[in-house]
């Protein structure tokens, strides 16, 4: 305070004599300067925010770990400290209930990132409400595995199916639930892997949920590896170094050893390490193998090429090479989930947010063949409603994988991707006609008739269209969806799937769920837990309830501020 009080003395005094001297005015103005940047160095922030950042950080601190944790556990004290929540989530709005008598065709991209979910996680477990902008229904759905069969030979890359059942919070609407199913392959007859390590070592990855967690991550995927893969590293902070040239699986000794030497600071130049990293992947490129950069960072940018719109070409260009982006977020405070989003969307690749050692294995080592290896590219799903059996549909998420109608047909335009083994789920909330859940109102004038059902029974036409890997060309899936098709008692998993999806619509605010509250969500979903092999859908009700104290708590709080 002392410093700021002299600074801001001399910045007056000179000021004084700004009339007659320019010099003066000169020395003036830098010495406001410097009193301002005193003042930012001295500001100090007190009170409960403090002492809830404390608790949180408490909370989301490991407990003591065994050995092989240490390295996660036992990092630098010295921190890198965030002034203040700058975290960055793409606005989206929900989407809107269409009329299928006026737009009958519903078309989008597959999206098989589940970052979103992950990253709601660790917000709930720190006693914080999620912005609504951060949840991303379809990757809720995507988090989760439903049992969708799989094809039976590999002549197609994946099954579709559906399920239709009355939606649980009106009977008065379905809901059409979408499955694909991709075949998987074994790990250990995956072609040869070309991945490169691309690692942000910047000053604001200095905290234990950051570049040690990243190091953990890196570690469990390295211990995956064969001798016939390669892995390079890249690190990036004011500016961008290789740290490991391509070297085999082998090596895992050389490969853990690089990912120990790891210290963070610095500021972040992501460009030229997203550059140098293409670089490397295309010197060790393996024809007929995964070519995939793995970026491990919480996107906060500064230097360099820091421009979302200037990044995205980049990716975007060395897609058409082969070399497919798969982005790992970390950390809290800064973090960039737009940014990390977007480029795995134009990469070609996917998202995943990693909050735990335990998620990076169910990312890194679980879902590995998922992660890496690609079996059907640009898979665009397309739903046409039949008018005469339809009022109104309405897609959950997907808000920013929408495509317009002709964009299906259009092999020039791009779409997600599907790997190994990989589960899509979609589903769309339908209310047919006659019903009296109808949302949209009646039209003063009216509207044409719906023509004869010239496919009676047919409630809808689902149409798939993807590239196998290497290909230009799209084929194309279709099957009709029936009206027959509707179950009274739905599976156990589109039962765990619908209370999920009604888990994000509150999160974001509950508008499509009709009344539907947090305690009948945690009762669908207990009743739908099924054997829960990895205790995800046990975690799902346990969220549930942490995300109701914490709405409770913020409806209550200016009752509270109120009495005071």
């Amino acid at each position: 305070m002392q410093r700021r009080h002299r600074a801001t003395l001399l910045a007056v005094a000179l000021l004084a004599a700004c009339q007659s001297n320019p010099a003066a005015r000169q020395e003036a103005a830098a010495a406001e300067e410097r009193a301002q940047e005193a003042a930012l160095d001295s500001v100090i922030v007190t009170g409960t925010r403090v002492r809830a950042a404390e608790k949180r950080m408490a909370q989301l601190a490991p407990p003591p770990a065994p050995a092989k944790m240490l390295a996660y556990a036992a990092a630098p004290a010295d921190y890198y400290t965030q002034p203040a929540n700058t975290e960055k989530y793409a606005g989206h709005d929900d989407n809107p209930v269409h009329r299928a008598s006026e737009q009958p065709v519903s078309t989008f991209s597959i999206d098989v990132d589940t970052g979103s979910y992950s990253n709601v996680r660790r917000m709930l477990r720190g006693g914080v409400r999620p912005p609504a902008d951060a949840v991303r229904a379809e990757e809720f759905l995507n988090y989760f595995r439903y049992g969708h069969p799989a094809p039976a030979d590999r002549g197609t890359p994946f099954r579709v199916t559906t399920e239709l059942a009355a939606a649980p919070w009106n009977a008065q609407r379905q809901l059409l639930m979408i499955g694909i199913k991709g075949y998987d392959v074994p790990k250990a007859i995956l072609p040869p892997a070309n991945l490169v390590f691309l690692i942000d070592t910047s000053g604001s990855m200095n905290s234990p949920d950051k570049l040690p967690l990243v190091k953990e991550s890196l570690r469990q995927l390295a211990k995956q590896l064969r001798p016939q893969d390669r892995v390079s590293m890249v690190v990036y902070a004011g500016s961008a170094g290789l740290v490991l040239p391509p070297t085999s699986g082998a090596n895992r000794g050389d490969i853990l050893a690089a990912l120990d030497r790891l210290e963070a600071g610095g500021s972040t130049n992501g460009g030229d390490g997203i550059r140098l990293a293409y670089a490397m992947a295309k010197q060790a490129f393996v024809k007929d193998g995964v070519n995939r950069v793995i970026l491990a960072t919480d996107g906060d940018f500064n230097v360099g090429t820091i421009d979302q719109n200037a990044l995205e070409p980049l990716v975007a260009d060395q897609r058409k090479s082969g070399i497919a982006l798969t982005t790992l977020g970390f950390g809290q405070g800064n973090y960039n989930d737009a940014l990390a989003e977007r480029l795995a969307d134009v990469g070609d690749g996917n998202h995943a947010y990693i909050d735990t050692p335990d998620e990076a294995r169910k990312v890194l080592v679980e879902e590995m063949q998922s992660t890496l290896l690609t079996i059907a590219r640009d898979v665009k799903i397309q739903v046409e409603f039949n008018p005469a059996e339809v009022a109104e549909y309405r897609l959950v998420g997907y808000e920013n994988r929408l495509l317009a109608r002709e964009d299906f047909a259009n092999d020039k335009v791009d779409a997600g991707d599907i790997g190994a083994g990989h589960e899509v789920t979609a589903m769309y909330e339908i209310v047919p006609v006659g019903s009296s859940a109808q949302r949209l109102p009646p039209l003063r004038y009216g509207s044409a008739a719906p023509a004869a059902d010239a496919h009676p029974g047919e409630l809808a036409h689902l149409r798939l269209r993807y590239k196998l890997p290497g290909a230009d060309a799209s084929r194309l899936i279709e099957t009709p969806v029936r009206r027959d098709a509707l179950v009274a008692r739905p599976s156990e998993s589109f039962r765990f799937a619908s209370a999920v999806a009604a888990y994000a619509d509150l999160l974001r605010g509950g508008t499509h769920i009709d009344g539907w509250g947090w305690d009948e969500v945690a009762a669908l979903a207990r009743d739908a837990r099924g054997a829960d092999r990895f205790g995800q859908r046990g975690e799902f009700v346990e969220l549930v309830a942490r995300a109701r104290s914490l709405v409770v708590r913020d409806k209550a709080a200016p009752a509270i501020a109120a009495e005071e």
